[in-house]
């Protein structure tokens, strides 16, 4: 019974909430003057936060400030009791705050002052609390003197070596060094666990040559408490050399018993945690073992949520951020090496301190309106809901029977004047609470108009038209609209009123025009604000500018005539190609017109004309062309030259960063300057160095320079035709601009690390113009991505800085700012940059191949977890080289190859191409990050198949003969199988005519072939191609001729030319001529004896004739030859293979080289010889020179 009539009243409830009718709250504008007259509980601003840790050193501030009208009164409560902070010399309140200031000048001791507190802020319409601050004092107590027995331990075994740090408020930070202050090195091996002791999976002998001692970092003092250090003695069983240390074989050739992984932390096989919503999860396993063991997680029933995971000291520490409720569940960590696997079930619950769903906010009510406050909070366990009213619970406060508590919600109904309070939600559970302040302010307010007192309004005419009258009261006043004071509202039609008070009128025409009054009445009375509306006539160009093409020196002129309402003024501008223009002392422009002389290149472009009024405006534009001169005068005939340089440069109008610069051209010689460039020289970084500043129009003379602070400037100007530049002018005064803050960022900020345990950030430094004052340094910025870590700072004048003692492969935020003496320049954006890389720490597995053809093989293997690589993951990378051939006899290069994959699926494949055929293959794969690859996986062997041969190793063809052609081979250099043979293909090429093709085959034993041409005159092309049982291979084409006695060959080859048979037909005339010659002259001249012993060689064409050697001697042979050849003394020698005169005799001539001539005269006397009109008889070696 009693839960049926439960059940029934709270059925009753949500049909009341259904049946009633809620007013939506008033919204306050933020109107000054509203404020100003609002009333209205007090709303706690700011305060300290919940769990306050304070430095002892310095004196206690705890805030609480708040806003209300009236202002607000402050009190305190402390442990739950009132805190009288008049009776307290030591404690002041500030004035206006409730903020407490507790002061250790004159002594005291701040652990006095430990405890809850809790600010109340009052006025007349309510009471708001803050949140209960527990106010701790931070505490770094000294390390319990304790004398450590050095600790003795047997090579190989596992250690542990205790911190127990003194408890700290907060709690220290731990980290390990000797007694030199060098940090412990950290690695798979040793490491430091989550509560500060140093693990020692294995013991080598080399770690006892250090000292071991553990530090405490106190953050609020800023001060580090050492304990005492460890000595370390590592019992070996034979004698460790320190020379013979390799890290690769960390105990060298000494026995040292290998040992299955077992866990150092947590113990046994199942462990459990808690952990709180949004808080971090830390998950560690530390194993021992020998070799070190490799630590993997997993999650039983799922994945894990590799978004917020994170695998730190070593893969030891598995971190989730921001935990919720789905991480709960089981987390396995396995502990392996080749020994043995362990494994280790920690069991995670996730509980929640209470979170907003609804959190309740402030209501505004007129009186006799509805509303409600929604408190709505979660958590687990499920928060409890508590209401209290001005600090004290609601039960406890006086009845109201306007409201109603139902669990969550308040109701209100028809509340009234005197009825507003500050309400406290309060959601709790063993974990924490949420306190919110929300009041309600019942609110009574006379019609009020917020905007400015008759408005004018102008508009043009045809536009849509937006009237306003903003305005507030309490109750919400009912608004309407009214024309000139007359008729009914305005509403309807072209009028349309919004529920903010304003009037759309949408399409205002000349009869608008008028006064309007909006009027907002209410119980609480009325208000009125009147707007006047003028309806005007739009701004339009009635005459455009027009496309126009000018000749270059003419004058170029653009309409643009406006007409716009009497009443409203306009101003006319101009740009070009969507510039403003300059008008400068060339260009001419009056209300109605653009003018510009002296047209010239440089004003070749698109005028825009732009006319402006108050409330609109008009643009119209036109493209100029300039065109050559058509007639140049004679002035132009002259050729155009560089022009002359500016002169009488003058600096005016000097500002921080500015100053204008004036100069008078010079003569453009026949050429319009169409450019000026502005150069400046500095004498602090660069001096005697000019640099360009600027470029201007050549219609400018005067223009702003923007210059850069604490700069000595000088000027100068060159000008620009197109001919070329001018001299420079000469310089300007000089300028100082004063100093400011850096205005640049520093670019190229990147952090990145050359080691391990470090993380280098660089950036390149400030251009000299960029500094903007002395002292130029860099503030650099780091802290650890999504760690929520306050930024470490550093202040150098460099452009690099390392950080040290960083986790392997973490992102850090970094950001970089420029300062100077005058201040700090803008921040630079957040980058991420990681720290260094490490080893990784996985070797892929299960390599394997399928699908292995002659040149390639698909690749299959399990990927690593990518947290395990520790760094970024670059690639995974496959080492394969050729063991062997299946080719007997045949040596293989063994040298190794790599290919890389990226892949990060679950099932990894690759193709891997290129591979040699009918080879023994062998394989591994590694990870590799940026600088380091992981341990190799399984080794894979695998063999190609057969393939088809490559080309023969050479293909020449040795000699040719008439009839014909050696040819000769060698095998292969890489066969990819067994040679069953060789396949030649020949066929005769003249010019483009090819024959049909012939083939021949041989025996893989066969390298020579000698073939018998049937056509000596044809030329040869031959393919040649090793064959294996899978087909031919690669083709090597050879032409003929390819040979020694080439010039046989031409002789058959020309013998068969047109141009060869002429002459010969030519040479054969010649000598018939000759014949026909020698005959007549012997038939008129007497004879003329042929010597049998000498021969005299002819014209080399005539050794074809083996008998035609003639010898011609007169019958005074016995004489000696005049012309006959020098002995080298200089003595005549008789030669027996000269020539007798005849007649009187002759002159022998010979070549420079010695070979006779051939020519033969006879000799006479000088009279004889002028008066003999007969010429005389030549011999046939003279006719064949006449002839030629």
């Amino acid at each position: 019974m009693l839960w049926q009539g439960k059940n029934a009243a709270m059925t009753l409830t949500s049909l009341l909430l259904l049946l009633w009718r809620e007013a939506a709250p008033i919204e306050v504008p933020q109107d000054p003057k509203i404020q100003q007259d609002l009333k209205q509980p007090p709303t706690i601003t700011k305060q300290s936060a919940k769990n306050y840790i304070v430095d002892p050193r310095d004196n206690i501030i705890i805030e609480c400030e708040a806003k209300g009208n009236p202002v607000p009164m402050f009190s305190w409560r402390r442990n739950g009791k009132f805190f009288n902070i008049g009776k307290d010399p030591r404690v002041m309140m500030r004035k206006r705050s409730g903020t407490l200031e507790i002061s250790f000048r004159s002594g005291g001791r701040p652990e006095d002052y430990e405890g809850e507190y809790q600010c109340f802020a009052s006025n007349d319409f309510g009471v708001a609390l803050s949140n209960k601050i527990l106010l701790r004092v931070s505490k770094a107590p000294l390390w319990p003197k304790e004398v450590l027995e050095p600790v003795s331990v047997t090579e190989g075994s596992p250690l542990v070596l205790p911190c127990n740090p003194p408890p700290g408020l907060p709690p220290p930070f731990t980290f390990w060094m000797d007694s030199s202050m060098n940090p412990i090195p950290q690695d798979k091996r040793v490491s430091m666990g989550l509560n500060g002791d140093l693990y020692f999976s294995n013991v080598l002998a080399q770690d006892a040559h250090t000292d071991y001692s553990c530090k405490a970092r106190f953050l609020f003092t800023h001060t580090i408490q050492e304990k005492n250090p460890y000595k370390l003695k590592v019992q070996t069983k034979e004698p460790y050399n320190d020379t013979s240390y390799n890290t690769s074989a960390p105990y060298g050739d000494r026995k040292v018993a290998e040992s299955t992984p077992t866990f150092l932390s947590p113990s046994g096989s199942e462990s459990s945690k808690m952990v709180l919503r949004d808080e971090e999860l830390l998950l560690e396993c530390i194993a021992a073992g020998l070799p070190t063991p490799t630590i993997k997680w997993f999650k039983k029933g799922g994945e894990l949520p590799r978004q917020k995971v994170k695998f730190e000291n070593f893969n030891k520490t598995l971190k989730i951020i921001s935990v919720s409720e789905e991480d709960a569940g089981e987390y396995v960590c396995m502990a392996n090496n080749h020994i043995g696997t362990i494994r280790h079930s920690i069991f995670v619950q996730v509980k929640a301190a209470p979170y907003w769903l609804d959190k309740a906010s402030d209501l505004v009510l007129a009186p006799d309106e509805n509303g409600r406050l929604v408190c709505r909070a979660n958590g687990n366990p499920k928060p409890h809901i508590q209401w209290l009213v001005n600090g004290q619970p609601i039960e406890s406060s006086p009845a109201n029977p306007n409201r109603q508590v139902l669990e969550d919600t308040i109701i209100f109904r028809s509340v009234q004047i005197g009825s507003s309070a500050v309400y406290q939600c309060n959601a709790s559970n063993e974990h924490g609470y949420l306190l919110a302040n929300a009041f309600v302010n019942v609110l009574d307010m006379p019609p009020r108009m917020l905007g400015p007192k008759n408005k004018l309004i102008k508009v043009i005419e045809n536009n849509r038209t937006f009237l306003d009258c903003p305005f507030f009261g309490s109750p919400l006043p009912e608004l309407r609209w009214f024309k000139n004071g007359q008729g009914s509202g305005l509403d309807g039609g072209q009028y349309r009123v919004y529920i903010n008070g304003t009037l759309e009128i949408k399409r205002a025409r000349a009869e608008d025009e008028g006064t309007y009054t909006c009027v907002a009445s209410s119980i609480m009375g009325t208000a009125e604000n009147q707007v006047r509306l003028e309806v005007k006539e739009p701004t339009r160009i009635v005459r455009a500018p027009e496309h126009q093409s000018a000749v270059r020196g003419s004058t170029a002129h653009f309409n643009c005539k406006v007409k716009s309402d009497p009443s409203l003024p306009v101003s006319v501008s101009w740009m070009k190609d969507d510039k403003p223009l300059y008008m400068g002392w060339r260009l001419k422009k009056d209300d109605e017109s653009l003018t510009i002389p002296n047209v010239n290149e440089g004003d070749e472009g698109t005028y825009t004309c732009t006319v402006k009024s108050e409330i609109d405006q008009d643009s119209a534009s036109a493209r100029l062309i300039v065109l050559e001169e058509v007639n140049p005068s004679v002035s132009s005939a002259l050729p155009p030259d560089r022009p002359d340089p500016p002169m009488d440069l003058d600096l005016s109008d000097p500002a921080a960063r500015s100053v204008r610069l004036t100069w008078i051209p010079g003569s453009d010689h026949r050429s319009p300057i169409t450019e000026f460039l502005v150069q400046f020289e500095e004498d602090r970084w660069e001096p005697g160095r000019w640099q360009n500043l600027s470029s201007y129009p050549g219609d400018l003379n005067s223009v702003i320079l923007q210059l850069a602070p604490f700069v000595n400037y000088q000027f100068r100007v060159i000008a620009i035709n197109s001919v070329g530049q001018s001299d420079p002018s000469s310089s300007s005064p000089r300028y100082k601009t004063s100093g400011a803050a850096p205005d640049a960022i520093p670019r190229g900020l990147r952090g990145w690390g050359s080691r391990k345990d470090n993380m280098e950030i660089t950036w390149e430094p400030l251009l000299d113009l960029e500094r903007n004052g002395p002292n130029l340094h860099y503030i650099v910025s780091w802290r650890r991505k999504d760690s929520g870590e306050e930024w470490n700072n550093v202040t150098t004048v460099g452009a690099k800085h390392v950080v040290h003692n960083t986790e392997t492969y973490v992102p850090y935020e970094i950001k970089i700012q420029a300062r100077n003496e005058f201040g700090a320049g803008p921040e630079s954006n957040v980058v991420i940059g990681y720290s260094g890389e490490d080893k990784p720490t996985d070797a892929p597995t299960e390599l394997r191949v399928s699908k292995v053809d002659s040149t390639k093989a698909n690749i299959h293997w399990t990927p690593v977890d990518l947290n395990s690589v520790q760094g970024e993951f670059r690639e995974y990378r496959l080492y394969y080289w050729r063991e062997s051939s299946q080719v007997p006899g045949l040596v293989v290069s063994k040298e190794k190859k790599t290919k890389g994959f990226y892949s990060t699926t679950v099932k990894a494949f690759g193709i891997l191409s290129d591979l040699v055929p009918y080879s023994k293959y062998k394989m591994f794969m590694v990870v590799a990050n940026n600088r380091f690859e992981s341990p190799p996986s399984n080794t894979v062997a695998f063999t190609t198949t057969e393939g088809v041969p490559d080309a023969p190793r050479f293909f020449r063809i040795n000699r040719r003969s008439l009839d014909t052609i050696h040819l000769e081979w060698d095998k292969p250099l890489e066969p990819n199988g067994i040679l069953i043979g060789y396949q030649l293909i020949y066929q005769t090429v003249n010019g483009s005519k090819v024959s049909r093709p012939e083939m021949e085959t041989f025996l893989p034993n066969v390298t020579k072939f000698i073939l018998r041409l049937p056509d000596p005159s044809s030329r040869y092309k031959f393919f040649l191609s090793a064959l294996t049982q899978v087909g031919m291979g690669e083709v090597y084409a050879e032409e003929s001729p390819h040979f020694t006695n080439e010039a046989y060959i031409d002789q058959v080859d020309i013998a068969t030319q047109g141009w060869f048979i002429g002459l010969m037909c030519a040479i054969a005339l010649i000598i018939l001529i000759l014949l026909i010659v020698c005959f007549i002259k012997r038939s008129r001249g007497g004879k003329y004896p042929v010597r049998d012993k000498k021969e005299l060689p002819l014209d080399p064409v005539d050794q074809k004739d083996q008998d035609g050697s003639f010898d011609y001697h007169s019958d005074e042979d016995n004489k000696p030859l005049q012309g006959s050849q020098t002995s080298l003394d200089g003595n005549v020698k008789e030669s027996d293979d000269s020539l007798v005169d005849y007649g009187e005799g002759g002159d022998g001539q010979f070549n420079e080289d010695g070979s006779f001539i051939g020519q033969y005269t006879v000799k006479k006397d000088k009279d004889e010889t002028e008066g003999n009109e007969s010429s005389e008889a030549t011999s046939p070696v003279n006719a064949i020179y006449s002839l030629a």
